[in-house]
């Protein structure tokens, strides 16, 4: 589930091993790409954590964020 801390929506991902999250990047760099909204995110071994808000606005979460957040959890479905 998406947490709204800070200003930024967060979430944590853990996968079997460093390429399983290192794909789970790429999918998400394709999703964000198109929208043309891009997440701070950071990825150790099989961990990828991203956080979500709209620079834009003045760095808030805004629809953009949940938009791409939802694209984000479809890609585990």
């Amino acid at each position: 589930m998406w947490q709204e801390i800070n200003n930024q929506l967060y979430k944590e991902f853990r996968f079997r091993d460093f390429s399983e999250a290192f794909a789970f990047m790429t999918r998400v760099a394709i999703e964000a790409e198109k929208m043309n909204h891009h997440p701070l995110w950071s990825n150790v071994w099989n961990k990828v954590e991203i956080w979500l808000s709209t620079h834009d606005a003045g760095n808030i979460v805004t629809d953009k964020d949940r938009q791409l957040a939802t694209r984000i959890d479809q890609l585990l479905s």
